[in-house]
């Protein structure tokens, strides 16, 4: 399966890392373009040069889900909030939604009061994985 790993860029390493364990599980995957950038320098994912840049990190990355077959979301724990989605995750939640796609998600979501969009997420209806990223194969 082509799986777009997506995801706040604070957690560049858990991404290279479930990229990893996903290739060992014979799945194609993507990460943001950026990823490596992010690692390196972790202030690049709040510069808007840096975003904005090649016709926008994002877009490209839109695209990357538009070809693949699902996408994972890794919600680790960040300003305090457990399974935290920020804005542009959610944006991709919503592409992958809008094109058919498998909607993955780590781990549990937070409570509406501490994501106030948690609802739209759940109504992408995505699948749960208890922290397991493994736990993909389970459902293809």
């Amino acid at each position: 399966m082509k799986i777009a790993i997506c995801g706040s860029m604070y957690f560049a390493k858990e991404m290279l890392e479930a990229q990893n364990i996903l290739k060992e599980l014979n799945h194609q995957t993507t990460v943001p373009s950026d990823t490596v950038d992010c690692l390196e320098n972790p202030s690049l994912n709040e510069s808007w040069e840096h975003c904005s840049s090649e016709g926008g990190i994002d877009k490209y990355h839109f695209d990357i889900i538009e070809k693949s077959d699902a996408i994972v979301v890794l919600n680790y724990p960040k300003n305090n909030i457990e399974g935290y989605i920020g804005g542009a995750t959610l944006m991709e939640i919503a592409i992958a939604r809008h094109f058919n796609k498998k909607i993955f998600i780590l781990h549990d979501l937070p409570e509406i009061d501490k994501l106030s969009y948690v609802f739209e997420v759940k109504l992408a209806l995505p699948i749960m994985l208890g922290g397991d990223v493994k736990k993909i194969n389970q459902h293809i």
